[in-house]
């Protein structure tokens, strides 16, 4: 069971969640946490030593909240190629999604923090390197299964697919259309299906 200040911890990190994903670090401030929680700066120092510890923590929740719901789908199917395919079937939908409808999380971090907030773009890099190696593992697991052509290169691809997911999310959200969201989706799936034996 968690103490009154780990509840209190966790509950200024998801209330502040979306906040942070929507703004930015440099675009949320302190006040913005405030308003998010309903708490006194008070009590946001009682629990962080400044914004940019609530940042760090924020990113990790975003991350595994997204990490968490793709990794349900995956082992929801045996099939390597099926499993691929829940990644352009979640982000042609990710604007409908709660969590997801102000961005990635690995996206707008790295994009944001790449110059300004070493601590953030780290954790960025970590999250991106997380994800590919995931990939990989998919693709690695479909060649030992016979489902995925054993020529495929499994980071080749895993680099291919997390540029194309992740242009295509930052299109959507600049135009805040979903025309170019779903030429791309349509690509990778195709591309995905080319990996059948």
């Amino acid at each position: 069971m968690l103490s009154k200040t780990e509840r209190t911890t966790q509950f200024i990190v998801e209330k502040s969640a979306p906040v942070f994903n929507m703004k930015g670090f440099a675009g949320t401030s302190v006040n913005d946490i405030v308003n998010a929680t309903g708490l006194t700066k008070g009590s946001i120092y009682g629990n962080f030593a400044n914004k940019d510890e609530v940042a760090l923590a924020v990113f990790d929740f975003n991350f595994n909240r997204v990490t968490e719901y793709i990794k349900l789908k995956i082992l929801a199917t045996e099939n390597s190629i099926e499993r691929l395919m829940v990644y352009p079937n979640v982000y042609r939908q990710f604007l409908k999604i709660p969590f997801l409808k102000f961005g990635c999380p690995i996206l707008n971090t790295s994009t944001e923090a790449d110059d300004t907030h070493p601590q953030l773009k780290q954790r960025a890099a970590n999250a991106l390197s997380f994800w590919k190696t995931s990939i990989e593992k998919q693709i690695k697991r479909g060649i030992e299964r016979n489902e995925i052509k054993a020529d495929i290169h499994p980071r080749d691809f895993a680099v291919i697919l997390i540029s194309l997911i992740e242009g295509a999310v930052m299109q959507a959200k600049v135009t805040g259309n979903h025309t170019e969201l779903n030429i791309t989706m349509n690509f990778l799936e195709k591309i995905i299906n080319d990996l059948t034996v």
